[in-house]
């Protein structure tokens, strides 16, 4: 799967299961904001990234700029990048 608007709607059910659904799924795709603004928190953001390792069977580089992180479009499209290149 490469296509980021099919990765985003996986993203934020994971990000919604990350957060103990202190963030849902419709506020993620809704969100114009950074997720740390809409609660995730940096638990959930580890437990996020090692669902999307798990889940994608990709290796996130946590040494380079995590900015990605804070906006589930840049997210999804660095992670269909990751999908493709395999």
């Amino acid at each position: 799967m490469t296509d980021p608007a099919q990765v985003k709607l996986e993203l934020a059910d994971m990000i919604a299961a990350a957060s103990d659904g202190m963030v849902s799924a419709a506020d993620v795709l809704a969100a114009r904001h950074p997720l740390s603004a809409l609660g995730l928190t940096s638990l959930a953001r580890i437990r996020l990234i090692d669902t999307i390792e798990d889940s994608f069977g990709v290796d996130l580089d946590l040494d380079e700029d995590l900015s990605s992180f804070e906006h589930v479009d840049a997210l999804a499209a660095r992670l269909a990048d990751l999908l493709a290149a395999q």
